[in-house]
């Protein structure tokens, strides 16, 4: 099929990563590769002299579903459901748990009890939450994992014992132990943004990366499709790879030991997350560099990244890791509940957030900087939070069934 017979479908990005029926449809048919103007728009690009790496067709690389018959837990309702959450330690974890519970309260006639749980990071505490939950008697549990190894057994267990688990946010590491995951793509993150900071320096230069917690999912796969990036740019060189915890604090005290080693010889630093970005900005400015001085950075989630990468005229690529999937992970629960089919990966969509003409070959923003947030907005928003209008987490108090 023509190229611009396919781009005339008008299948947007959002579409083929959530993989709804029109871009299914579209996918179905003989001899169609699924591929977005953007991404044609890189292939044509490949030959042309400045271009660094690969299409964002690779980069995004959509999979088909597998689907997952629930029938088997299906059942009558009201149910109670319990939720299992890592933490609320940052910003981030905030905004997902209110997404959570005021889903929950948009859902009362189908719920009549969530039990929620706060790990406080700690996978020995998650463990003892899931087995209190587990001996509660709840129809479902919907967890988000401390970390992926430490948590596998006890899901499994829970499985085994008849309770349907759905993970969201962070899984662990046995697909069997869990129905299905609910979950933006770490890997077409990760990608994207290691694409933009190596094309953004032209292929070459000294980086830094400042990922979140080790041993998460989410962290750990965000670092792969990294370095599956670099791999096609042996000119960029990773001068060190700190964890920060998806801690601001951290992330400031971490780069303010990186600048005072390597100084101006870092051209970019790669934090897969605002909540140590804006650390990372936070530590460049006490370290005396002024606006138009601070190396290009990568981050997403909270608005106080964007607010100083306007303030302070730094190139960003910012990708959001939706905290919308709160409200999903709800809805994926109730589905299982009900014995309707669910998909094994459910992908919430995202947007790519560039800073004014910090767009890259193959990396286009779907928004600017203050397209996305404003510089009224409240630092610690999540701006891809899908709650209602004004939604303010400081004073958001979600009503659920309890």
């Amino acid at each position: 099929m023509p190229i611009k017979q396919i781009l005339d479908t008008k299948i947007s990005r959002k579409s083929f990563l959530r993989g709804i029926p029109a871009a299914a449809a579209v996918a179905a048919m003989p001899g169609v590769q699924l591929i977005s103007a953007t991404a044609a728009a890189a292939e044509s690009a490949e030959t042309k002299p400045g271009y660094y790496g690969a299409p964002r067709t690779w980069m995004w690389n959509p999979n088909a579903n597998t689907m997952v018959d629930t029938s088997k837990w299906k059942k009558d309702g009201p149910y109670v459901i319990g939720f299992s959450n890592a933490s609320i330690s940052n910003a981030w974890r905030v905004a997902f748990q209110h997404g959570v519970l005021w889903s929950a309260g948009q859902h009362r006639d189908d719920i009549s009890r969530l039990l929620v749980t706060d790990a406080n990071d700690d996978p020995s505490k998650q463990i003892a939450d899931i087995q209190d939950l587990i001996s509660q008697g709840v129809d479902l549990l919907l967890i988000a994992a401390a970390t992926e190894d430490a948590l596998d057994s006890v899901v499994g267990r829970a499985s085994e014992q008849g309770i349907p688990v759905v993970m969201v946010d962070r899984k662990v590491k046995t697909p069997e132990n869990y129905i299905t995951y609910v979950t933006a793509s770490d890997w077409a993150l990760g990608r994207l943004e290691a694409q933009w900071l190596c094309e953004t320096l032209g292929g070459k230069g000294n980086i830094v990366m400042l990922p979140g917690i080790a041993g998460s999912s989410v962290a750990e796969i965000r670092i792969k499709a990294n370095e599956e990036v670099f791999s096609k740019f042996p000119d960029i060189k990773v001068l060190e790879k700190q964890y920060c915890d998806w801690n601001p604090a951290t992330g400031k005290s971490v780069m303010a030991a990186l600048i005072q080693k390597y100084g101006k010889d870092i051209n970019g630093v790669l934090a897969d997350s605002a909540l140590q970005g804006y650390g990372a900005i936070e530590a460049y400015i006490d370290a005396g560099y002024k606006a138009g001085e601070i190396p290009p950075m990568t981050g997403g989630d909270v608005a106080r990244m964007y607010q100083l990468a306007n303030q302070y005229n730094i190139k960003m690529c910012g990708i959001d890791y939706p905290t919308s999937m709160g409200i999903t992970g709800i809805e994926t629960a109730l589905e299982v509940l009900k014995g309707i089919s669910v998909p094994d990966k459910v992908e919430v969509s995202f947007q790519v957030v560039t800073s004014p003409d910090a767009d890259t070959v193959s990396v286009k923003g779907d928004r600017h900087l203050l397209d996305h947030v404003s510089m009224d907005d409240p630092g610690d928003l999540s701006p891809s939070n899908g709650l209602p209008a004004g939604y303010n987490p400081s004073t958001f108090n979600p009503d659920y069934p309890k």
